[in-house]
């Protein structure tokens, strides 16, 4: 049987440290992933570990699943839409999807890439409604976070992270993250 010489064995390693580099790289590039809306005007970066899916309605534009946190038997669901109507009548529609409230409401406005986002934190019991003609089933400690994307030209735009309190709480982060990520090209 034949030995590798030491300067062999140097020479793989010294090959494969920096092929392993790469892969990491590699790795760090699928992690920021693009989310593109406002026809392809308005961008932020995807979370990490949430997971796009097919809209469940056309007139979502961006839809994603957040894995359940532990012992949670629901994943949380992020919607981003185009939408008509004011700031504070669309946070009142959002406040009646809650059978009751055990937080008061919590609104407050930043300007981001230019532009104003009201940021909103709803927590209460939730009448989650899965499509317009689906029948309301009440879910008990859920959390809503929702950033409203207010801009001149391009209306405004409606993201949404709703489900039980501990998924949410647990992705607040990356969450706000997302939301302080938006450019306008």
């Amino acid at each position: 049987m034949k030995c590798i010489s030491p300067i062999c064995l140097v020479l793989i390693l010294l090959t494969a440290v920096p092929a392993m580099a790469e892969d990491k790289t590699e790795g760090d590039k699928k992690q920021a992933e693009q989310i593109s809306f406002g026809d392809g005007h308005l961008e932020m970066t995807k979370p990490e570990g949430w997971k796009s899916v097919k809209p469940r309605v056309g007139i979502i534009d961006v839809e994603m699943e957040v894995p359940a946190a532990k012992g949670d038997g629901t994943e949380g669901r992020v919607t981003l839409m185009g939408a008509g109507g004011s700031i504070e009548a669309n946070i009142d529609r959002w406040k009646g999807q809650f059978v009751k409230m055990t937080k008061d409401a919590e609104v407050k406005e930043e300007t981001i890439a230019e532009q104003k986002v009201h940021l909103v934190e709803l927590v209460g019991d939730f009448k989650d409604q899965r499509g317009p003609f689906a029948p309301a089933e009440v879910k008990e400690g859920y959390t809503m976070l929702a950033a409203i994307i207010t801009t001149e030209k391009l209306g405004n735009y409606f993201l949404k992270f709703y489900g039980p309190t501990a998924t949410i709480d647990q992705n607040k982060e990356k969450f706000n993250a997302m939301v302080k990520s938006l450019k306008v090209k």
